[in-house]
């Protein structure tokens, strides 16, 4: 009797979290679908640009180094006002070599060497943040590709008072490698072209991700800087400044290209580290987001839908373990077996078909007309990331009881080889750069090289 009861409590409780989350999918996309034009910061006038500090920390990155420094060298921010800081941390590659090259070639790069203390992205952007000089900070990953004109959109939203930091567009570029890399394309695709806009459309708060956004440098001052305990700092900031009465901005058209996984182990370390640092974020703030007096009460729903979406992934298998329970045990006898099956396929099939509506206002919205016919196979990555989530989280829980803390930082395998043999200053190497950028400012693969 105990073993029934419990099996009917966790299906319950999967019912209606699975349930909960399809509606949230539904009202997104249906909210992004109607929305026809969004918000565009840049037609605002009379916005004086502030001093604006590039920050890209890197750890072994010789790859991709030098791409992202071309890139931003090139942009068309006002020279006087921008600044970008390189920061190498603890590399073991070129990647020092590559940076005080560009430092020596243009006057707006500055190098920064880390040789000790704590490793890892947070630790890193904590450095350069006590040196960096200007008002607004934002920051990119190594391995994305910004366009001229990304500077300037990301600043822009800036020019609210009540914005203390501001998302932009990721979109991958390398979505041809891989049949992973394509789906993760339609993953990130949703994500933001859908659930990012349609939160930030309906006044709730659009996830600072940690790269392709900024935040002004009074407002994490006024939080207490960067938590570097945390592995996923980004989520960790965007709900301290919530909390504090800050605003996000999301900005849609300010697209900047990424490398997405293009192997499972890469993507398995990715998605685990995101889970245990959205987790762990969840358990430390959720007590001050409900008591928080600067959210209403749809934002703080909102809030922890976010911060507790990775915990679906047990509570989906522990539904399936239920089902299985249920349906065998003789004790059921009496109640219709095909009423549990129907019951058991039913929630699946309502939270997959929410996802998948999604993913496919995404796709249309995107015009990605012969990648929407990849969808079904996003059922194998569903799959394999509910388990690779669950793995992480017994991890976290496991340590929090052991008292052995969470997993360490792990930087995210990069699978780009054309900067690894770019030339220097001095013209040692003269390999082909595989990545052109166009008048627009959008990078395109060339098989060819130049």
């Amino acid at each position: 009797m105990i073993l029934l009861f419990i099996a009917k409590f966790f299906l319950g409780l999967a019912i209606v979290v699975l349930t909960l989350y399809a509606i949230r999918h539904y009202v997104f996309a249906l909210c992004r679908l109607a929305l026809r034009r969004p918000r565009d910061f840049m037609e605002l006038t009379g916005f004086a640009l502030p001093r604006t500090s590039v920050l890209v920390p890197m750890h072994n990155e010789e790859a991709v180094a030098a791409d992202i420094l071309q890139a931003l060298v090139e942009c068309d921010y006002d020279r006087t006002r921008l600044e970008v800081l390189a920061i190498d941390d603890n590399s073991e590659d070129r990647t020092g070599a590559i940076i005080d090259d560009y430092a020596a070639r243009f006057s707006i790069v500055k190098a920064i060497h880390r040789h000790e203390g704590a490793g890892g992205k947070a630790a890193a952007l904590l450095e350069a943040t006590r040196q960096a000089t200007g008002e607004v900070l934002l920051l990119f990953d190594a391995d994305y590709f910004p366009g001229p004109s990304m500077v300037k959109q990301l600043v822009a939203p800036f020019c609210d008072p009540q914005v203390g930091a501001v998302m932009g567009r990721v979109v991958p570029h390398n979505t041809d490698k891989t049949l992973l890399a394509a789906l993760l394309g339609l993953e990130r695709a949703a994500g933001y072209q859908v659930g990012q806009q349609a939160r930030y459309n309906l006044g709730l708060t659009p996830q600072f991700g940690g790269t392709v956004g900024g935040v002004r440098t009074s407002a994490l001052a006024s939080v207490d800087g960067w938590n570097t305990d945390s592995l996923t700092e980004d989520t960790d900031l965007t709900f301290r400044l919530v909390l504090h009465g800050w605003k996000v901005a999301y900005v849609n058209r300010a697209e900047c290209y990424e490398e997405v996984p293009e192997s499972w182990p890469a993507r398995e370390t990715q998605i685990a580290r995101w889970a245990t640092g959205h987790t762990d974020c969840l358990h430390r703030l959720w007590p001050s987001l409900l008591r928080s007096r600067s959210l209403s009460f749809t934002e703080k729903v909102d809030a922890l839908f976010v911060l507790a979406c990775y915990l679906t992934a047990p509570v989906l298998i522990l539904g399936w373990l239920a089902s299985l329970v249920l349906f065998f045990s003789p004790q059921m006898h009496s109640v219709p077996i095909l009423s549990i099956a129907l019951m058991f396929v039913g929630y699946q099939i309502f939270g997959n078909q929410a996802t998948f509506f999604e993913l496919g206002i995404a796709a249309l919205l995107d015009g990605m007309n012969r990648r929407v016919l990849l969808m079904p196979c996003n059922l194998f990555n569903f799959f394999a990331s509910t388990s690779a989530i669950s793995k992480a989280l017994v991890r976290f829980y496991l340590g929090k009881v052991w008292g052995s803390g969470g997993p360490p930082w792990a930087k995210t395998r990069r699978f780009r080889t054309n900067a690894k043999e770019r030339p220097f200053a001095n013209g040692s190497h003269t390999a082909p750069k595989l990545f052109r950028q166009g008048a627009n400012g959008i990078y395109t693969y060339s098989r060819s090289g130049d």
